[in-house]
């Protein structure tokens, strides 16, 4: 008997580490996971199709999955729908949130998403999309300290299916179990999203486009029966009262020859007249149909016709193109959920041990940023005292951190008056980080700092009439600035009394009205008083120029 590791899998069961490393779903030549593929397409009826459907509700889906699968051979503006769908996903890199996690468990992690063979495998199960579910093999064994995947392998959704008493459990199929076998826990991706409720199997967009699919090829077929005779005179051939079954015949078999090879023999006595075809072109009919079921497809798929058909107008695109982005984020969301729960926690719990947090993959949708107005903002804002971190506007603007060892980097143009301060290196030198701690006995000076220390000093040793008078005035500043905090220390000791007149009216007013516009109306009648605020601001004012006068 194999004997179970203590660590659960996703589905709470143990983990059997010697299954890791089997193929379990393997294909076959023939039973229910056979390689021949199954050919339904050809011929289908309405009545094939609702049966087919049917039984894939009830557990059945072979052929259903095999219709999914030629559709996207044969009905190509779902192929390219579905396409583009599926490479939306693609085109979004992954990423790793982690807080509060260990740093060998975060940098194993990422590790693990760039190995090769991961972003195949997610794109592999983004199959789900059309069919409600998809599944990948991995094969685990020990490599490079770590019990981790080292080939994905995707198999056919047909080798799988649903639990038959709530159709919501995938199984394995195998021959001469109607029920198959359970499948191992951290051995499989399983991908089933929720594009709506219901059982899984009917939640595959392939599902409501197979109908659309019969009518397409209805339409075609239909299509090209009308052109091969539009255009083409019509033949009629005229014999007379006496002639045989055998003249008949040759008459017939020249009437038709015409349209083939121009040219026939008739016997004496009959004749071949032509007819013109007038009337308008089948694309009014037929390509209107086959023009109204591509923009149900598309909305189907992409949940929109804007962004993969004629579009009326770019406002109208722009907002389709939000809808759009509103799935692809569904789709990345969904996406990330099985593989944080089939791969991550496994990976983890296997090689470290079951953890209290977990790193989480992401594919995070990026907004269109406005990077003009962004800047703009950022120009305005961030020289009256708005903090904002750089990564977050490199975020924005999809431009990286740089490390300490770049030297190239872009900076602006340094000032000649100012090149050879601290921290500010010539022009030819490289960029070098500024020290944390500055050496013992020596102020740690910014550029600010130090600019003010030299004209200090300038002025100091300077006996310039205009530097003396400066020196002379600091006392006499300082002064000053002493007695406005006095003065707005003493205007503030009585703060209730000035601003009481202004405030409880209002107050009042607000505490007695039954209406808006009473409300107006008693504040325009009896509305706060000033003047005590008003009078008390223009002494203070008075008394601060003065003191600024004499400082200066």
């Amino acid at each position: 008997m194999t004997r179970a590791s203590a660590i659960l899998g996703p589905n709470g069961q143990p983990i059997v580490v010697a299954d890791l490393a089997k193929e379990v779903a393997t294909p076959t030549v023939a039973g229910v996971r056979r390689t021949h593929e199954d050919r339904v397409a050809s011929g289908m009826t309405p009545e094939r199709l609702g049966t087919m459907l049917r039984d894939a509700s009830t557990g059945n889906a072979r052929s259903y999955l095999t219709l999914a699968e030629e559709m996207e051979e044969r009905y190509l503006h779902y192929a390219s729908q579905l396409q583009t769908r599926r490479l939306a996903i693609g085109g979004v890199k992954w990423s790793i949130e982690a807080n509060k996690v260990e740093q060998r468990i975060l940098d194993a992690v990422e590790e693990l998403i760039n190995d090769d063979g991961f972003e195949n495998a997610a794109g592999c199960l983004t199959d789900a999309i059309s069919k409600g579910y998809c599944l990948v093999e991995m094969n685990w064994e020990y490599e490079r300290k770590k019990l981790r995947p080292v080939s994905y392998v995707e198999r056919d959704p047909r080798f799988f299916h649903f639990d038959t008493l709530s159709l919501r459990d995938l199984r394995l199929a195998v021959d001469g179990n109607v029920e198959g076998e359970p499948l191992p826990e951290a051995k499989f991706l399983r991908h089933v999203p929720i594009t709506k409720l219901g059982i899984p199997i009917r939640r595959g967009v392939a599902r409501p486009a197979a109908w659309a699919y019969l009518i397409q090829q209805f339409t075609l077929q239909d299509w090209a029966a009308f052109s091969e005779v539009y255009g083409m005179p019509l033949r009629v051939g005229k014999y007379n009262a006496a002639a045989s079954a055998k003249d008949k015949a040759t008459l017939l078999k020249a009437v038709a020859s015409i349209s083939n090879d121009a040219a026939a023999i008739i016997p004496a006595g009959m004749e071949i007249e032509f007819h013109e075809v007038n009337g308008t072109n089948g694309a009014a009919v037929f390509g209107g149909l086959l023009d109204y079921i591509d923009k149900q497809i598309s909305k189907l798929v992409v949940g929109q016709t804007m962004t993969s058909d004629n579009g009326s107008s770019l406002g109208q695109a722009k907002i389709h193109n939000e809808v759009r982005k509103d799935i692809l984020r569904a789709d990345c969301h969904q996406l990330t959920q099985t593989i944080n729960r089939d791969l991550i926690r496994p990976f983890i719990d296997l090689n470290f041990g079951p953890q209290d947090i977990y790193p989480e993959a992401q594919l995070l949708v990026p907004d269109e940023e406005d990077t003009v107005a962004l800047s703009d903002a950022l120009s305005k804002l961030v020289p009256l005292g708005l903090r904002v971190k750089q990564d977050e506007v490199r975020e924005k603007l999809g431009l990286s951190d740089p490390a300490a060892e770049d030297t190239d980097i872009l900076t602006p143009p340094a000032r000649p008056d100012l090149v050879g301060l601290p921290n500010d290196p010539a022009p030819s030198q490289p960029k070098k980080p500024v020290a944390t701690n500055p050496p013992a006995g020596k102020p740690d000076l910014s550029r600010k700092a130090a600019l003010g220390a030299i004209i200090a000093d300038h002025r100091r040793s300077c006996k310039c009439g205009a530097c003396t008078a400066f020196l002379a005035a600091e006392v006499g500043i300082a002064d000053a600035i002493e007695e406005i905090d006095t003065l707005f220390s003493a205007a503030m000791e009585d703060w209730q009394a000035m601003a009481d007149p202004i405030v409880q009216p209002i107050a009042d007013i607000i505490a007695n009205a039954n209406s808006f516009e009473e409300a107006l109306t008693m504040l325009q009648a009896a509305g706060p008083d000033s003047r005590i605020m008003a009078e008390r601001l223009q002494r203070l004012t008075a008394i601060a120029r003065g003191i600024g006068d004499l400082a200066d």
